[in-house]
């Protein structure tokens, strides 16, 4: 039997921070990872190119002081994301400005729901951001505002109600921030990718990693904890659980969680969304005056975005949430690929059918993250899921960025949540 005085599960941002605080501090650590890699809901691949690729997390806000603390200890330089050119908003081949009567309406619709999550007032769990939504009277605008609420929210906006988009918005530091590039949420990049940056912290932990390695079940005892892979069983004294929710529900207890803590991870569902980041030879939208940034109110592509790192290549960005990502399930990687490109082409022209190279990941069908980019829970469950907080269970702590109580939802959230975790386990012992 192995030994540690503490197990983290799950060696994502959350996990992996507070394995370092820990060891730093002279514990010893194991961290328990189920897939082949480290980062979790932040993966890197590259380019054709060279470049850096994230499939997962990649924007660092202005305020998300933590991550950029992060990237500068392991000398990984951020850049901005890229702000200059037009818009396009289309429908049906047309072009129409963000600062038409549409544009004025939705941003007149989000401005009143940003309004509602500051007061509360109007929040309610029984009611879903789809019932609210159908109070938007011009249809365009309602379009417009359910293309940015979905991207933001990862599903369908059956899915979610008022009063949990209401406590992200809060925890987010509001509507503004959560939407907005430059000085906002989406501010910045890591030239090496988030995943980068999760390699860059796992490097200072080997051997403590253990890679496929899924927790099977804890047992709970006075003393200490005993945690079971299929490969081994580790005694502990205490456990870090850095995973979401619906990940952990899989992990079997002795004896069972508390039914506060049960509920939580049987009444949350992680959003459904499918990336693809398409990389050319140049960001060539730039030279017709497009920032690349587009919303689509019919086709399959609702929303893209630059991300191209400084110097080139070019590298559009395109998030397809709920249903949208689901219709790409049955087709295969040369299928999925057309039906992107051939969807920028109508946008932004011939070129945009010929990339240099094309990578995509639908997170719900990863088997070990089962989506993005936060656990939400379900219409009419968020009293009973809150109570459950993020206090220590016995010998267990809780972190992942579902237990941030600010950047909920965001890397930043999960390197806070780390943070915090591992000072509980600290302060317990």
């Amino acid at each position: 039997m192995k030994s540690a005085d503490i197990v983290v599960v799950g060696a994502g941002f959350s996990g992996l921070v507070a394995a370092r605080e820990l060891q730093r501090k002279g514990l010893s650590v194991l961290v328990l990872e189920a897939a082949d890699r480290v980062g979790g809901r932040a993966m890197t691949v590259y380019s054709a190119a060279g470049t850096a690729v994230d499939l997962g997390g990649q924007w660092i806000g202005h305020d998300h002081s933590r991550m950029r603390a992060l990237a500068r200890e392991c000398g990984i330089p951020l850049f901005p994301t890229h702000p200059k050119g037009r818009m396009l908003v289309q429908e049906e081949g047309h072009s129409f400005s963000p600062f038409s009567l549409t544009g004025l309406v939705a941003v007149a619709a989000l401005a009143r729901l940003a309004l509602m999550a500051s007061t509360g007032l109007g929040m309610r769990d029984d009611r879903t951001l789809a019932d609210w939504l159908a109070g938007i009277g011009s249809r365009r605008a309602r379009r417009v505002v359910e293309i940015a609420l979905s991207t933001v929210t990862a599903t369908d906006l059956d899915q979610v109600s008022l009063r949990a988009l209401g406590d992200v918005i809060k925890a987010s530091g509001g509507l503004v921030e959560m939407l907005g590039f430059k000085g906002y949420a989406q501010d910045a990049l890591l030239t090496s990718g988030a995943g980068g940056l999760a390699e860059a912290l796992a490097a200072g932990l080997r051997p403590a990693i253990m890679l496929n390695r899924p927790v099977l079940e804890i047992q709970h005892d006075d003393s200490g904890v005993t945690v079971r892979t299929p490969q081994e069983t580790i005694r502990a004294r205490r456990v870090i659980m850095a995973v979401a929710p619906p990940v952990a529900r899989a992990i079997a207890h002795q004896p069972a969680l508390p039914e506060p803590r049960a509920r939580l991870q049987r009444d949350t569902f992680m959003g459904t969304i499918y990336k693809a980041v398409i990389v050319y030879d140049s960001p060539f939208w730039r030279e017709q005056g497009l920032s690349g940034e587009l919303l689509c109110l019919d086709g399959l592509v609702a929303s893209a975005v630059d991300i191209s790192p400084p110097g080139g290549p070019g590298h559009l960005c395109v998030l397809l949430p709920g249903r949208a990502a689901h219709a790409l399930d049955g087709l295969d990687a040369e299928a999925r690929r057309d039906a992107v490109c051939n969807a920028l082409a109508t946008h932004f022209g011939e070129s945009a059918r010929s990339p240099l190279s094309f990578h995509d990941k639908a997170w719900h069908q990863d088997e070990f993250v089962l989506g993005g980019y936060v656990a939400w829970p379900r219409p009419g469950s968020f009293d009973a899921v809150a109570a459950a907080g993020s206090a220590p269970v016995g010998r267990m702590h809780w972190a992942g960025t579902e237990s941030a109580s600010r950047f909920k939802g965001y890397l930043e959230g999960a390197v806070r949540a780390g943070e915090r975790a591992a000072a509980e386990v600290l302060a317990a012992d």
